[in-house]
């Protein structure tokens, strides 16, 4: 009987032992199983908090950029109502890049004195605007605490997105940083995060635009266009006419038509590859733009060539009164902005913009719109103030090197008739500033950026 019993006790301890192992097994798997799924998710929070890192970074990159360029502004404003305007506006960059940077490790990444830099530079505009309201002069040694302050944010603003740069190339991981440093403890060497990194020239939101294709052509499409209000309507056929006459283009090529409509409505004429299409308004019959598609090979012509292609062609389509205003040569087609030449006053809204391959001379681009939008007869108050009393109001810190008469837009769309005055400053550097003709008000600052390309603008 004992030997049955130990039979029994056994047979139990083997089929146990299966089990056991079996349960093992399991368990083994199913660990694994969870350990795949908890480093899974690590990896996934991690890669979520690298991303609210980065986009915490990108934020304050660009308000940093913002803060720059507009301190630099504030550096040649002239009036209370622009130091009013330009502090508001840096007081809401600063607000930003705060909020952004309360996101960030910021004793990790050495940006104490960041936040008291961005929580100073407002307060200091604000009270700069206060007392140019309130009729005192701004003094020279208070100027030169702007230019400190936009010194500082200048270097801000190259550290902003070289450390952008780093985290997107995978160079640098803030939440690595973070953790890192809290790991090590309050003694351990914090990083310099920038230590190492090339100049970084890429990504900027607020990238400078061809003069007057940014600021002053941001409402072109959202008027109704006087040329075309009450124009006559061409037919499609009439329309087409037009178009292959001025592009010197057999009309068998347009092989694809569609209408286009909105606040300008148009023919769209193109050939089946959409290398050359053309828009001719259906009021008026006035060609609106035309682009062609094809590769540039070289830049043989000189930029005198270019522009001397771009007056040809439209002296040849019978567009009269228009100055060369700004251009820019870029990949081998150089674009060149015309402003109406309204009796010597230069008129900015009534843009016509002509784009030229630089290979052989060839027209490759035409957009009319903001012409057609904006041009009418116009006439002027003869009640305006004198040139030396709105020259009164451009900063001290820039020299007046040229004057002239200018139809800028308003933010409402309206048209405002200014002095424009570009002036140097210390650095050698060259500004716009616009004073309102009836006003005295000054109502717009330009920065500009010369070289051998073209001019552009912040």
């Amino acid at each position: 009987m004992y030997t049955k019993f130990k039979e029994a006790v056994m047979s139990v301890t083997r089929r146990g032992l299966i089990r056991i192992c079996s349960f093992a097994v399991a368990a083994v798997a199913a660990l694994g199983v969870r350990n795949v799924q908890l480093m899974n998710q690590n990896n996934t929070s991690a890669r979520a908090l690298e991303y609210s890192y980065l986009r915490a970074v990108e934020d304050l990159s660009t308000a940093a950029d913002n803060i720059s360029n507009t301190l630099q502004k504030e550096l040649y404003a002239g009036t209370a109502d622009m130091h009013e305007n330009l502090a508001a506006k840096l007081w809401r960059e600063s607000s930003a890049a705060k909020a952004a940077l309360s996101q960030l490790p910021v004793e990790e990444l050495q940006l104490e004195n960041t936040y008291k830099f961005l929580s100073q530079v407002g307060n200091y505009a604000l009270s700069i605007a206060e007392k140019a309201s309130e009729g005192e002069e701004i003094s020279l040694e208070e100027y030169e605490k702007l230019r400190t302050l936009h010194d500082f944010s200048k270097r801000l603003n190259d550290d902003m997105w070289e450390l952008e740069n780093s985290i997107s190339s995978g160079e640098l991981s803030l939440s690595s940083v973070a953790s890192k440093t809290v790991s090590a403890g309050t003694d351990a060497e914090t990083p310099n995060v920038t230590e190492g990194f090339e100049d970084f020239e890429e990504g900027f939101d607020s990238y400078p635009t061809l003069i007057y294709d940014g600021p002053f052509s941001d409402h072109i499409l959202e008027k109704t266009p006087k040329m075309t209000a009450d124009a006559e309507e061409v037919t499609q056929q009439k329309a087409l006419e037009r178009c292959t006459l001025a592009l010197n283009i057999n009309s068998t090529e347009f092989t694809q038509i569609s209408e286009e409509a909105g606040k300008m409505p148009s023919w769209v004429f193109s050939d089946d590859n959409g290398s050359v299409t053309c828009g001719v308004t259906k009021n008026g019959g006035y060609i609106s733009y035309f682009l062609k598609s094809r590769q540039v090979t070289d830049s043989s012509l000189s930029q005198k060539e270019g522009l001397d292609a771009a007056d040809k062609f439209l002296e040849d389509i019978g567009i009269n009164s228009m100055t060369q205003t700004y251009y820019e040569d870029y990949n081998g087609i150089l674009t060149v902005n015309y402003a109406y030449d309204d009796n010597g006053i230069c008129c900015y809204t009534d843009l016509i913009k002509v784009s030229v391959a630089m290979d052989n001379g060839e027209i490759l681009g035409y957009d009319a719109r903001g012409f057609l939008v904006n041009h009418e007869k116009r006439s002027y108050n003869d009640d305006r103030i004198s040139v030396l009393d709105a020259q009164e109001k451009v900063s001290p810190m820039l020299e007046v090197l040229s004057r002239q008469l200018a139809v800028i837009p308003s933010d409402s769309t309206e048209e405002l008739l200014c002095y424009e005055f570009k002036c140097q400053a210390e650095d050698g550097s060259h500004v716009l500033v616009y004073v309102n003709a009836y006003t005295g008000k000054e109502e717009q600052i330009l920065i500009l950026f010369e070289s051998e390309s073209g001019t552009l603008t912040m």
